[in-house]
Order: C-alpha cells, then sequence, then structure tokens
C-alpha cells in the first residue's frame, strides 16, 4: 500500500491555517449555541427536553432535528462539549468537501435510525451526532491512503476508543440507541 504524504506547502501555508481556524470557529458556534440552548431552557424553565426524540412516535420525529441541540444538564452537555468540538474540527478541517454531505447524513441519519430502534423513551443529547462524527474520521483515515488522515484517526481511536462501550446497553438512562445510531452511519 503506498501512503501519500501531506504537502507541506499546504499543510503548513497561509490557507490551509485560515480553513484551521474556520473549522474550529465552526464547530465552537455549535457548541456554544447548545450552551445557549441549555442555558435559555434552564433560566426560563422551558421544558424543551419535550421536543426530543420519542422513538415510533409521529410527535418524535420532531426530535430526528432537535434532539442534539437539546441536553439534560450541564453534566450532560459538558461532556459532549470537546468531543463535538474535536470531532467537528476534524472533519471539516480534514474532509471539507465530504462535510457538506456527511454533517446532515450523520445528523440526520442518525435520529431516524435511533427512532426506529430506540425503547419508548425520551432520547436527547448530541452524542449520536458524535459518535457518527468519530466514526466518520476514524474510518476515513483508515480508508485514505494520506498519512496525515491516519494520524488523526489513530489520534481519534487513542483519545475517544472507549467510547465504544457507549454503544452498548449498559446504563439505563444512557440513550444508547442514538450512539449506535451515529456509529453506524
Amino acid at each position: 500500500m503506498q501512503l501519500k504524504k501531506p504537502d507541506p506547502r499546504f499543510t503548513q501555508s497561509t490557507k490551509a491555517q485560515k480553513n484551521f481556524l474556520l473549522a474550529v470557529q465552526i464547530a465552537l458556534s455549535v457548541a456554544g449555541a447548545m450552551w445557549f440552548i441549555l442555558i435559555t431552557d434552564q433560566y426560563l424553565d422551558l421544558n424543551l427536553a419535550r421536543f426530543g426524540l420519542r422513538p415510533r412516535d409521529a410527535q418524535g420525529l420532531l426530535g430526528v432535528l432537535t434532539a442534539p441541540l437539546l441536553h439534560g444538564g450541564v453534566e450532560h452537555l459538558f461532556s459532549n462539549t470537546l468531543p463535538l468540538i474535536v470531532s467537528l474540527t476534524t472533519i471539516l478541517y480534514l474532509y471539507p468537501n465530504s462535510s457538506l454531505r456527511v454533517l446532515p447524513m450523520i445528523w440526520l441519519g442518525s435520529g431516524l435510525l435511533a427512532w426506529l430502534i430506540g425503547r419508548p423513551n425520551l432520547h436527547i443529547g448530541a452524542s449520536g451526532f458524535i459518535y457518527g462524527l468519530l466514526a466518520y474520521v476514524f474510518v476515513s483515515g483508515m480508508l485514505r491512503r494520506d498519512l496525515r488522515s491516519i494520524a488523526v484517526s489513530l489520534l481519534v481511536w487513542f483519545l475517544y476508543g472507549s467510547m465504544v462501550w457507549g454503544v452498548l446497553p449498559i446504563k439505563p438512562r444512557m440513550s444508547w440507541e442514538l450512539h449506535l445510531s451515529g456509529a453506524i452511519l
């Protein structure tokens, strides 16, 4: 197998640095929006969790769009924030063209699959989306033949490899169905 080496003229260029900063800004904006929603929800007592994903319930289909934006509390969102920023930055920076198709597919696909296979509970949180992003980064790194993608893939596995346990029904109040749905896509 012939590996492609990254072009140092590009990876060290001003354009590459700007692309990386843009990816970070977008990821921070998405995480910031989630924090804004959580703080607003808690401060105004809006009970936005009611708009989460409810499997096999027609009204619960709205949760396909909204569930990743909603969290059960500060601890829940805090545990999703860093993996979201890392995985979203990675996919936007390394795979900018495919991310235009992959991001909506993971967001909607993980929700739809969880809607089909999930327990009849309320499912909220960005973790299904995050699992999908991390799985995409890992698999893409293994399939592409360039050193940078492989290195990032191995780094993702090192940092988040233990998340594989999240796809199993170990914790009763955790939506392993969203995790599994994201990882499958």
